[in-house]
């Protein structure tokens, strides 16, 4: 059986490189302050939001059980119960101008059965798998807001 550790002279050379250091050119300051310019922010002005503040929103809830698929309509700071699960609208958001387009709103939704909420964040109408409700039986998701000005119409 042949060791398998080669001696220390079969092994090849290591060919000793010479290293050289480079000086990076300098950089002048003038040329440094024409191409770098920091924004002067001002925090006083108001900045102009992308999105519209909505009154109210409609939600669909499904029992995956039963199978029973309800829409329920709520104001914005309103809490209803949908099956065992209390669900408050704390806000609703829309593209600027376009109530239709898509719709965000931000829930609290707790199971009567726990102290601690279920959900709390943004669910977005146009993707409702990205911030979902995880709960075993029921399922809430966001269709649209209601906007005063938009039903007056």
């Amino acid at each position: 059986m042949m060791n398998r550790l080669w001696p220390l002279f079969m092994l090849p050379t290591i060919a000793s490189a010479q290293i050289t250091v480079e000086t990076l050119p300098s950089i002048e300051e003038s040329t440094l302050g024409e191409s770098l310019e920091v924004p002067i922010f001002n925090f006083d002005t108001e900045r102009r939001a992308n999105s519209d503040l909505g009154t109210g929103a409609i939600l669909r809830g499904l029992d995956r059980i039963t199978g029973a698929v309800n829409n329920f309509s709520m104001a914005v700071g309103e809490t209803l119960e949908f099956e065992r699960l209390e669900v408050t609208l704390e806000a609703c958001r829309y593209p600027v101008g376009d109530i239709n387009a898509d719709a965000y709103a931000l829930l609290k939704i707790r199971d009567v059965r726990d102290e601690d909420a279920s959900f709390y964040g943004w669910m977005f109408a146009s993707s409702p798998a990205l911030s979902a409700l995880d709960h075993s039986r029921y399922d809430i998701w966001v269709l649209t807001c209601e906007s005063k000005s938009a039903s007056s119409e």
